[in-house]
């Protein structure tokens, strides 16, 4: 097996790149055919596209935090060796739950949102595509470790780190944007 380890540079590299929306927004990974030619049939299905409605962490949509999840770990899954088509389709749909979660315990009674979402988006994808079982176990567990039970593959490992690196990386954007945006409103005050 290899060895999993970055090269020196990689992981802020890596971190830099999950801040960055941008790169999805405008369709970037389109660049690469290997990649697209996996997932384009997601990509472009109108339930797909929905998740654009709703947004995910800090600014960024749920389809644009699914197809950098998708993206990375397809990226990761290609430097070990692993299946990257099966990684890259689990990414797309992990997070197909379909609603606003910032409102939905709200407008429904439904809490834990974080524990329950895999559910509903694995019920929302097999709907809709076709789908390995390899593929719904990595949907089903990428919330791990806060649900109990584990991916049961490396590319499932692939797609729950992915997830929380980009979906940290948007947060603390997000956040960060926020901060900035309050010291110039306050900035224009004084002066």
């Amino acid at each position: 097996m290899k060895k999993l380890s970055c090269a020196e540079g990689e992981g802020a590299a890596v971190r830099k790149w999950a801040e960055d929306s941008l790169w999805a927004e405008r369709e970037y990974y389109e660049m690469d055919r290997e990649y697209v030619a996996c997932v384009r049939d997601i990509l472009e299905h109108p339930v797909f596209q929905l998740m654009e409605q709703y947004i995910q962490h800090g600014s960024t949509t749920c389809r644009i935090h699914c197809i950098k999840v998708s993206y990375l770990a397809y990226r990761i899954c290609g430097k070990f060796g692993w299946d990257q088509v099966q990684a890259a389709r689990a990414g797309l749909l992990h997070d197909l739950f379909l609603y606003d979660w910032h409102t939905h315990a709200k407008e429904t009674g439904k809490h834990f949102h974080g524990f329950t979402h895999p559910r509903t988006a694995l019920d929302n994808a097999v709907l809709h595509f076709q789908l390995t079982e390899k593929e719904k176990d990595i949907i089903l567990c990428h919330m791990w470790p806060l649900t109990v039970v584990p991916p049961k593959s490396p590319e499932g490992i692939a797609v729950c780190y992915a997830d929380k690196v980009c979906g940290l990386a948007e947060t603390v954007s997000g956040i960060r944007e926020k901060v900035t945006f309050a010291f110039r409103i306050r900035g224009r005050k004084v002066t």
